[in-house]
C-alpha cells in the first residue's frame, strides 16, 4: 500500500462506511423484512412530561434485537421502570418474530438486573474500563 491519507471522517464519509457494511451484510444474509432494521425505543414520563426512564434498541436481521441503552433516572431506580421498559421491547420484538436479544453492561451497571430477567453472560471483557468488566449478555425468546 502506497500513497494514502488518513483523515477524520466527515458525516458523509461516516454514512458511506456504514452503508458499505450494510450492503455487504445484505449480500451475505438477506433480510426477510421490508426494513433491514427497526428501532424499538420507549420512554417513561411523569405527568409533567419529564423523562424518568428510557430504552433504545434495534431489531435487525429480522430476528435479533440489540438493546443499546436502558436508563432510569437515579432517584427512580429500584421502582420497576427498567423492568417495564425491558418487558415492553421484548414483547414488541417477539411479536415481530425476534428470537434472540443481546446487550452489554458493565460490572457497575445492571448485570444482576439482566440475569434476573433471564439473560445469560456469553462473554466478558476484563479491564474495560480499567479495573472493571464489560459483560455481553443474551436471551433467547
Amino acid at each position: 500500500m502506497k500513497n494514502y491519507l488518513i483523515e477524520e471522517s466527515t458525516r458523509e464519509e461516516y454514512d458511506l462506511v456504514d452503508n458499505g457494511i450494510v450492503e455487504y451484510n445484505l449480500s451475505k444474509v438477506p433480510f426477510t423484512k421490508e426494513h433491514s432494521s427497526i428501532s424499538i425505543n420507549r420512554v417513561i414520563k411523569d405527568l409533567n412530561g419529564d423523562a424518568l426512564a428510557g430504552i433504545n434498541s434495534q431489531l435487525y436481521f429480522s430476528n435479533c434485537l440489540h438493546v443499546d441503552v436502558l436508563w432510569v433516572k437515579e432517584e427512580y431506580r429500584k421502582e420497576g421502570y427498567g423492568s417495564v421498559l425491558l418487558n415492553e421491547v421484548e414483547k414488541i420484538a417477539k411479536e415481530k418474530g425476534c428470537n434472540l436479544i443481546h446487550l452489554d453492561t458493565f460490572d457497575f451497571q445492571a448485570k444482576d438486573f439482566y440475569l434476573k430477567h433471564g439473560y445469560e453472560v456469553f462473554g466478558i471483557l476484563d479491564d474495560y474500563p480499567m479495573e472493571h468488566k464489560r459483560y455481553y449478555m443474551k436471551k433467547n425468546i
